[in-house]
C-alpha cells in the first residue's frame, strides 16, 4: 500500500559515521543511500547499509525498548528503499503503517538529538499463517522437506528416516505432496506397502508411521492444516517497493503464532532456506535486498538437533551473499549459539538485569562479544541501562566492529503501539497482494491419485455380479427360480425349481470343466477349470 512520504531529517543519513547531529535540529548534509541514524551518546550511531546484510542482534530485557529500535531500524531500510519482513509478536510493531503521534516524550527525546521531528508512516502489507489478521502465508508439503518437518513434529531419527522414505516414494510414484491430506495418504500407502519397501529403503513399520500420522495430528490442532496448501507464498512479493521507492514492511502477525512455539520457528527457518535456494548471488550489495527480523529467535535453537543447527548454520553464513540481512531478537545474548553469534556483526544491547547467577553470566557474555571501549566498563553499563537506552557496535567501512557506545534511541516517525482492527481492515484492503492468496487452491495430488488407484483397484469387485455374462444370467435365473432367495423362505414351486436349477447349473458347469480339461490337458486343465468355475459360476452354484 502506497503511502504518503514526508521528508524529514529521519530521511537523511550522516555521510561520516564520526560525524556529529548539530543540535540546531537537522542532521548534516547527508547520503542516504549509506548509513541509518539509529541513536546519539557521545557520538552518533549509524548503521552502513553496505553492511547490513552482515546480520546482527538486538537483546535486551522485557521493556527495556528491543520493540523500538526495531522499528527505527525498519523504518531506516524502508526510507532507504529496503524491503522488511519482521515478526510482530505483541502487535506492538504494527504502528509503523500509521502516521506518527507527535508526544511529549518523543519530542523531548528528538530535541536532544537534534531532530527535527515530523511524523510519517511507511506502506505495510500483513501476513497470517492462520489467515486472520494478515493475507494467509502458506508452504507446499514437499517445499517444506523432510528436516523441518520432522523438527516440526519431534521426531526421532528412526521416524525421520521413514518421514524421508515417504517423501522419497512420493517422488519415484509421481506424486506431489501439496497438503496435509497429502502426506497422510502416502504415509498410509507405505503403511499398506512396507514389506516391499523394507527391502528396498530399510525398515519401515506401521508403528512408526503410526506414530507419525499421530504427531501431525498433533501438527494440525495447532493449525498447521492451514498453513500446508495452495497457493504457495512466492518470496518475491516481499521484496517491493512503494510508488514512492520506499521499501515495503512485511509483518508477520505472530500473536497466535506464538502458541505453537516449533510452528513459529520453523515456518521462519524454512523462509530463510527458500531466500537462500531462490535468490542469485549479489556478494556484497550497496545494500540488502531484504532485511529479516526473528523475534523470540532463542525459540529456533531450543532442542535444535545438530543436522538442523548445521543447517542454521549454514544459511545464516551464506545467505548475506544473496543480499539477505538477518537480525536475530531475543532476551539473552546466550541464547544464540556461538557459532551463530559469530556471523551478528551489528549489535544493539539493551538493559539486562543480574539477579541470578544465570543473568550475571548472561551479563557477561554479552560484554565479552563487544569490541571494548576504554571509557566504558561494559558488564557494568548492560546493567544500568534505562529505557530506550542501548549498548551498540556496529560493523564500520572495512568489515570490522566499532567500539561500544553508549546510545539513546531515537524516536521512531510513525506510530509506536498496535493499530486498530479498522486501521488493519483499511490496509489490507488497499494491500498490493490483496486477493492473491486469500482463497485456497485443493490441486490433484498425492491423496487424490491414491484414492483414485483405491478406486479403480475395487471397480471391478464392486461391478461383478457373478461373472460377467454367465454371472448376470444365473443371477436373473436365480431371481425366477428362488435360488437367490433364502431357504426358509422358498415356496414349493420354487423348492421344485431350484432343484431343476442345480442340475441344470451342475451339467453345464460340468461340460465346461470337461472341456477346459480336454483343451488344457491333465490336472492342470481341471484345477483351472475349477478356478473358473469358482469365478464365473459362482452365483448359479451357491448352495
Amino acid at each position: 500500500m502506497a503511502k504518503k512520504t514526508t521528508k524529514t531529517v529521519a530521511d537523511k543519513a550522516v555521510s561520516s559515521p564520526k560525524a556529529a547531529v548539530p543540535a540546531g535540529g537537522s542532521a548534516a548534509s547527508a547520503d542516504t543511500d549509506k548509513t541509518i541514524f539509529i541513536g546519539k551518546g557521545d557520538q552518533p550511531a549509524f548503521l552502513t547499509l553496505g553492511l547490513a546484510n552482515r546480520h546482527g542482534l538486538v537483546t535486551g530485557a522485557t521493556g527495556t525498548g528491543k520493540t523500538v529500535s526495531l522499528q527505527v531500524m525498519a523504518e531506516g531500510f524502508a526510507r532507504a528503499g529496503v524491503s522488511v519482513f519482521a515478526a510482530d509478536i505483541k502487535g506492538d510493531l504494527s504502528g509503523i503503517s500509521e502516521i506518527g503521534e507527535p508526544k511529549d516524550f518523543i519530542l523531548s527525546r528528538a530535541k536532544e538529538m537534534g531532530l527535527d521531528f515530523k511524523p510519517d508512516q511507511f506502506s505495510t502489507v500483513f501476513w497470517d499463517v492462520f489467515g486472520e489478521q494478515g493475507h494467509p502465508v502458506r508452504a507446499t508439503v514437499s517445499e517444506m522437506g523432510p528436516l523441518l518437518l520432522s523438527r516440526m513434529m519431534d521426531l526421532n531419527d528412526v521416524q525421520e528416516g521413514v518421514l524421508n522414505i515417504a517423501f522419497r516414494v512420493a517422488d519415484e510414484q509421481g506424486l506431489l505432496l501439496l497438503d496435509m491430506k497429502d502426506l497422510r495418504a502416502i504415509l498410509t500407502f507405505i503403511a499398506e506397502h512396507a514389506d516391499e519397501l523394507t527391502t528396498q529403503f530399510g525398515n519401515v513399520s506401521k508403528q512408526t508411521v503410526g506414530t507419525i500420522q499421530r504427531q501431525l495430528l498433533v501438527l494440525e490442532n495447532q493449525g498447521a492444516s492451514k498453513f500446508f496448501g495452495e497457493p504457495a507464498l512466492q518470496l518475491k512479493d516481499f521484496m517491493r517497493t512503494d510508488a514512492n521507492g520506499r521499501g515495503m514492511v512485511n509483518i508477520l502477525v505472530a500473536d497466535k503464532l506464538m502458541q505453537s512455539p516449533k510452528l513459529y520457528a520453523t515456518f521462519l527457518l524454512w523462509m530463510l532456506s527458500e531466500l537462500f535456494e531462490e535468490l542469485p548471488e549479489v556478494g556484497d550489495p550497496p545494500q540488502p535486498k531484504l532485511v529479516f527480523f526473528f523475534d523470540e529467535a532463542h525459540l529456533l535453537f531450543n532442542d535444535a538437533p545438530k543436522p538442523l543447527m548445521d543447517k542454521i548454520e549454514q544459511v545464516v553464513r551464506l545467505i548475506r551473499s544473496k543480499g539477505v540481512g538477518v537480525y536475530f531478537v531475543t532476551q539473552n545474548p546466550i541464547d544464540v549459539p556461538d557459532r551463530i553469534l559469530a556471523q551478528l556483526g551489528n549489535r544493539v544491547q539493551h538493559a539486562l538485569r543480574a539477579f541470578t547467577p544465570r543473568d550475571q553470566k548472561a551479563v557477561q557474555a554479552a560484554a565479552q562479544t563487544f569490541r571494548p571501549n576504554p571509557k566504558l566498563d561494559t558488564a557494568q553499563v548492560i546493567t544500568e541501562l534505562g529505557k530506550g537506552e542501548a549498548l551498540v557496535s556496529f560493523l564500520e567501512g572495512n568489515g570490522t566492529p566499532a567500539m561500544v557506545e553508549r546510545v539513546m534511541i531515537r524516536p521512531p516517525t510513525a506510530r509506536i503501539g498496535p493499530i486498530t482492527p479498522e486501521e488493519r481492515k483499511t490496509i489490507m484492503a488497499a494491500s498490493p497482494v490483496k486477493g492473491k492468496y486469500d482463497t485456497t487452491i485443493d490441486s490433484e495430488s498425492a491423496y487424490e491419485v491414491l484414492q483414485k488407484r483405491v478406486a479403480s483397484t475395487a471397480a471391478p469387485a464392486e461391478g461383478d455380479s457373478g461373472g460377467g455374462v454367465l454371472g448376470q444370467i444365473g443371477s436373473i435365473v436365480g431371481t425366477i427360480f428362488g435360488t437367490n432367495t433364502p431357504r426358509g423362505k422358498l415356496t414349493t414351486g420354487q423348492v421344485i425349481a431350484r432343484n431343476v436349477t442345480r442340475s441344470v447349473t451342475n451339467k453345464v458347469a460340468g461340460d465346461v470343466v470337461a472341456g477346459i480339461g480336454k483343451s488344457l490337458g491333465g490336472s492342470l486343465g481341471s484345477s483351472i477349470g475349477r478356478s473358473i468355475v469358482r469365478g464365473t459360476l459362482g452365483s448359479l452354484l451357491r448352495r
